[in-house]
């Protein structure tokens, strides 16, 4: 089916590799990717599909009510997947004004433009869909056993995980008093190609890469269930074609490691693939462990049963494969990851829209 897509956040970590995946393997949809391009935004990520006819670059802001408007008069957009969103939970933690911002107000922007143009223009809704795309985080911390379901009560812990919760809630709102058809994803931790090197993974391969100190929070012993990339966009995909109007649906890798596991995982594999350090040690030697974060919670596990069982998704990567494709992807691409790291990055959409 010929669908017209508005992504937020296009030119974020899942952004980039969803839209990415829409015009490799859905070739009957056009994207429109809208993105404010702040810090995480990098549209060096997109450079090579640029030129294709099938998709848009738009650099706007989501909280900008006539720009989503013109957007949505001007492509008839028909299909909305909303990641743009403030996500780094140290940074709420330190200056939370813009998650509240973005994450609410700019969710609360789209709605709105969605009712009108869908509901109140065209008094039709047929075959449209908004997905918002939010985050395990808003369930709280789990305890030693058990596993968020998709009616898990929500228990945010930090600013980033209630502006989430906030905008989960007004999602789900829009189609309970409006009848605005709406989905609702809950992911676990998304690791893979072009994520910003603020994240545990990227962050860890860049310093253990330049023989740099490896920080761990606390123990190492909080708990993660891990996503490679691809299958979260794959998922996606699925529950925008065959998701039922109204639900939500957790996504999740089935891959729970404590963070030390995964650091030492990464210290292996880059020991293995690219040698010891110049002093001849391992790169577990490196790992150091700090002050715990603020509200740092234990464990997030997800349950994806109902996304297997309704729409036939499960994830193709085990931890394992996605790692060593993930480790693979950043050596071949160390440019990419110098570039964000020196900020040179920003100098590609400088040069055509400004600062």
């Amino acid at each position: 089916m010929k669908k017209t897509v508005l992504v937020t956040g296009g030119c974020g970590f899942i952004g980039v590799n969803f839209v990415r995946l829409l015009l490799e393997d859905h070739t009957d949809w056009q994207v429109i990717n809208l993105d404010k391009l702040t810090y995480a935004g990098n549209l060096q990520s997109l450079k090579s599909i640029e030129d294709n006819s099938r998709y848009t670059f738009v650099r706007g802001d989501i909280c900008d009510q006539e720009l989503v408007t013109s957007l949505f008069t001007k492509y008839q957009i028909d299909t909305v997947v909303h990641f743009a969103a403030e996500s780094h939970v140290d940074r709420s933690i330190t200056g939370p004004a813009e998650f509240i911002q973005t994450n609410i107000v700019g969710t609360f922007t789209l709605l709105e433009v969605a009712k009108k143009q869908w509901l109140q223009e065209n008094k039709s809704s047929t075959g449209c869909r908004f997905l918002h795309v939010s985050t395990d985080e808003v369930y709280g911390s789990l305890g030693e056993e058990g596993y968020f379901t998709e009616k898990t009560s929500y228990d945010p812990r930090s600013p980033y995980s209630a502006s989430k919760s906030s905008s989960d809630h007004l999602v789900r709102a829009y189609f309970h008093t409006y009848g605005l058809p709406i989905l609702i994803t809950n992911c676990s931790n998304n690791y893979g190609p072009y994520q910003f090197p603020e994240k545990l993974i990227p962050l860890v391969l860049n310093n253990a890469l330049q023989g740099k100190e490896l920080p761990v929070y606390g123990d190492g012993g909080n708990v993660r269930d891990w996503l490679y990339v691809r299958d979260h966009c794959e998922a996606i995909a699925r529950v925008v074609e065959q998701g039922t109007v109204g639900q939500s649906y957790n996504i999740g890798g089935h891959n729970e490691k404590r963070n030390l596991e995964v650091v030492e995982l990464l210290c292996d594999m880059l020991d293995e693939k690219v040698g010891l350090l110049k002093s001849g040690e391992p790169r577990r030697s490196l790992i150091t462990f700090v002050k715990d974060r603020l509200g740092h919670d234990r464990r997030y596990a997800i349950d994806a049963g109902k996304i297997a069982e309704e729409l036939g998704w499960t994830p193709k990567f085990t931890f394992e494969t996605g790692m060593d494709k993930t480790v693979e992807w950043y050596l071949e691409n160390r440019p990419w990851m110098e570039s964000v790291m020196d900020g040179s990055y920003t100098q590609y959409y400088e040069t055509m829209y400004g600062k």
